[in-house]
């Protein structure tokens, strides 16, 4: 049986437990498999789902593999390494760095809890997701989301201690505090989705299988219920905008201290220093509102359904590749650490064996280990040897 006489059948009350459905009508050479389990009264509900993804056009499955499978490795290699960045040298434990590090891996769950999944499906026909699978995914991607809303505010009131209270910063922003700003953060970010994510449980799932998404977002998921699910949009919205609202403009009156403060600044070098650093704080946060806002206000219309594809993508997969690279270029401290790393991990893979001792290497800074190295491998000319061997015989 396809489809579409399978959710006829559960539209108009069919058994249909037991039955197992094949999918013929979603997606090139598609033979996902439809499950359905026995529930309370005539209706049959729906144990496992179909994401139909990005596109279902043949021809575009291997580039879009290829171009998301780049942007997640290269994702992950930027939020990681610049965590592992933080974490090795003693000048980064900074409240300042430590904000970039929590950042970095709510982006690394944020990009992880959705590419993956993704990118199988790509290559894959069974494009299967449980019920409990599809719900885990949203937790995880919800609550990344809701940890970076309340990070974004931390950050913008580090800069304000930062640059309008500069005496003050060391006594306000201490390191004890911001791990307690941190903690305050991602304990909120994960708590609020479990409401969510509780309330999805009372809904039940039999008119269709279907999500018209690449990944599990928890508004798809009321389109295909069958039971009302007012009360939980009602929560979501109520939340929504009261969090995205709060942190908006908290962070919005933060920075416009911060603006005023700049601009009264007589120094130009701590003019510049100062926009600098806050420049790439407005542009992480106007991406992320930004998109959220684009999101959210689109009327629900057939054009529309794919723009929010498109600004999910954005949303879910850009940022998370954006923002590691926009706080590294912008800030010199962060730049100028990553090339003497570098530069050092470059001078232990070049020095000769017998440099090669703990003694000499570790202790000796990467300049040194380089003259060392030139030393080592310079050959004077055979002209020069000549040369001072001749020196050597009339002065003897």
């Amino acid at each position: 049986m396809d489809l579409k006489s399978c959710i006829h059948g559960c539209e108009n009350g069919a058994d249909l437990s037991g039955l197992v459905f094949y999918k013929g009508d979603i997606g090139p050479n598609a033979d996902n498999v439809i499950s359905f389990s026995e529930s309370d009264g005539n209706k049959t509900q729906v144990t496992e789902f179909v994401l139909t993804g990005l596109t279902n056009l043949p021809g575009l499955q291997v580039p879009l593999f290829l171009m998301f499978l780049v942007i997640y490795f290269t994702t992950m290699l930027g939020n990681l390494g610049l965590i592992f960045l933080i974490w090795k040298d003693p000048q980064l434990h900074t409240p300042m760095y430590l904000l970039l590090g929590s950042l970095a891996f709510a982006d690394a769950c944020s990009s992880s809890s959705v590419t993956p999944r993704m990118l199988m499906n790509f290559l894959s026909n069974n494009h299967m997701i449980s019920l409990v699978e599809c719900i885990t995914q949203f937790y995880i991607f919800a609550s990344s989301a809701n940890t970076e809303c309340f990070l974004l505010v931390v950050m913008a009131y580090d800069r304000y201690v930062a640059i309008c209270k500069p005496l003050l910063y060391p006594v306000v922003m201490s390191n004890i505090f911001c791990i307690q700003l941190l903690s305050v953060s991602y304990i909120i970010g994960f708590l609020h989705p479990m409401m969510h994510v509780s309330l999805l449980f009372r809904l039940t799932f039999c008119k269709s299988n279907v999500i018209h998404y690449f990944y599990c977002e928890i508004l798809q998921l009321f389109k295909i219920s069958c039971t009302d699910p007012k009360v939980n949009m009602l929560l979501i919205f109520i939340f929504s905008v009261f969090i995205q609202s709060i942190t908006f403009m908290t962070i919005i009156i933060s920075y416009s201290y911060v603006l005023l403060t700049i601009l009264q600044k007589k120094s130009e070098k701590g003019r510049s220093k100062a926009f600098s650093t806050c420049s790439a704080h407005l542009l992480s946060v106007s991406l992320f509102y930004g998109t959220l806002f684009f999101m959210y206000v689109c009327p629900g219309s057939r054009l529309a359904e794919n723009q929010d594809k498109i600004y999910s993508v954005f949303y879910a997969i850009i940022i998370p590749l954006l923002n590691p690279f926009i706080y590294s270029l912008r800030n010199k401290e962060v730049i100028d650490i990553s090339s003497k790393k570098l530069l050092h991990l470059r001078s232990k893979r070049l020095l000769p064996m017998p440099y090669k001792d703990k003694s000499l290497v570790d202790d000796t800074s990467p300049e040194v280990a380089i003259t060392m190295l030139e030393m080592k491998t310079f050959r004077p000319h055979p002209d020069l040897l000549t040369q001072n061997l001749h020196f050597n015989k009339l002065s003897l």
